[in-house]
């Protein structure tokens, strides 16, 4: 077996790639922003590689990769299952893998306390491959920190090309990948593999707020199509009043573009979550689903203070609405998308938010389909062509018109 060199050649989707104690912790922000922030959630949720894999070529018939993953157990819930490791050769599944073992950090939702135990390094074997040159992917737990230690076949390796157009996403827990199974599942992946894009996700469980280092970072990374998700955490954490939002919107969206002046850019609210729709933040566990050992979350907000500035999933998609037919006069790649065309009242009726916040698997499927036909539709007219159609701004009625944008030309 040869021994291979984790480098960024070989991994994408990560940002930066920091050399820890025992092998190497992908990163999906760049490590400058890591001086901008003090959060255990945004710590957590960027060494979680969402949408990060190993990409090679080789004519290997055997692979072994040493992980080191982080397991999140809370007390009085059920075990999380295990993250999973996606093996893909040429574009398609050849087999799933788990870590069983790892560091594990025990969490009291009651308390707000945590204890770490360290764990050791897991060796994850893909035997059976063709001894023939192609392309090798594995896809790290989009949902679960892993540090990568080795990586050792019986072949060379040399790193993949990539010839395909960059789709960058940032959003929050959804987009990030909650309930989804293994880190292909994931509403985004599924969009990636549909359209024939390379994905890289931006979307951070529980911490998508409009902070600049996310604007910054989307401004200084390549990409042919930016989409942007927002809305859910910023009630969920009642962190704006209205008159706070709109300029933080408007920044957001000037930062981006001071990096990306003519890049396709749309602008896409929260999908329908009824416990938000009309009633604002914060949001809070939901203490009889806790007593039943179930995760769930309420809203805790008072609808009376929504005309006073609070925030609501209604007023955010209509003001996301208002904005983006305001800039559009000006900015004619700026486009804008209700989430509820994604997933709306009879989409929730047969597939319910499983804890009255995030979605099944079987529901990211549904999205992941609904954001292809909206987006990518198929078959593009011509090479480096993409069909971007949107809602008119007016969220009350939501009819679409199409918009062809050469991609190819940038």
């Amino acid at each position: 077996m040869i021994t291979v060199p984790i480098t960024v050649e070989l991994l994408r989707g990560a940002l930066d790639l920091e050399q820890t104690a025992r092998g190497f912790l992908p990163h999906r922000l760049p490590a400058w922003t890591r001086t901008q922030y003090v959060d255990d959630q945004l710590t957590m949720v960027d060494s979680q590689p969402s949408g990060v894999r190993l990409v090679f070529r080789t004519a290997a018939t055997v692979l072994e990769l040493d992980t080191l993953p982080t397991k999140r157990d809370y007390v009085g819930a059920p075990p999380r299952p295990d993250g999973v490791y996606d093996v893909l050769v040429d574009g398609q599944l050849f087999t799933q893998l788990t870590a069983p073992e790892g560091d594990v950090i025990t969490i009291d939702l009651t308390t707000g306390t945590t204890q770490t135990t360290a764990g050791v390094p897991q060796t994850l074997r893909v035997d059976g491959l063709a001894g023939v040159p192609k392309t090798v992917e594995i896809w790290l737990p989009h949902d679960e920190t892993t540090e990568l230690v080795a990586l050792r076949t019986d072949a060379p390796v040399e790193p993949a090309p990539s010839g395909q157009r960059l789709w960058l996403h940032h959003g929050s827990s959804i987009s990030h990948g909650s309930n989804a199974t293994h880190p292909t599942g994931t509403w985004p992946a599924l969009v990636a593999a549909q359209a024939g894009v390379e994905l890289r996700n931006l979307g951070f469980g529980g911490s998508c707020y409009l902070q600049p280092f996310f604007a910054k970072t989307i401004r200084d990374t390549p990409a042919d199509l930016i989409s942007v998700k927002l809305g859910i955490n910023i009630v969920n954490s009642d962190s704006y009043r209205l008159r706070s939002f709109t300029p933080a919107v408007h920044g957001f969206l000037d930062t981006i573009r001071d990096g990306h002046p003519d890049t396709p850019l749309l602008v896409v609210s929260s999908i329908l979550c009824p416990i938000h729709e009309d009633t604002p933040g914060p949001t809070g566990w939901n203490l009889e689903a806790l007593a039943a050992g179930e995760l769930g979350f309420a809203a805790t907000g008072n609808p009376d203070e929504v005309p006073m500035g609070k925030l609501t999933l209604s007023v955010i998609r209509a003001e996301l609405a208002r904005i983006v037919a305001q800039r559009a006069l000006e900015d004619p790649n700026l486009h804008y998308l209700d989430g509820r065309v994604l997933y709306g009242e009879d989409d929730n009726a047969a597939h319910p938010l499983l804890d009255d916040l995030h979605p099944d698997a079987a529901t990211h499927q549904i999205i992941a389909d609904r954001f292809t036909e909206y987006v990518f539709k198929r078959p593009l007219p011509s090479p480096g062509m993409v069909n971007l159609t949107v809602p008119v701004a007016d969220t009350t009625d939501r009819v679409a018109f199409p918009v062809t944008v050469d991609l190819g030309a940038l």
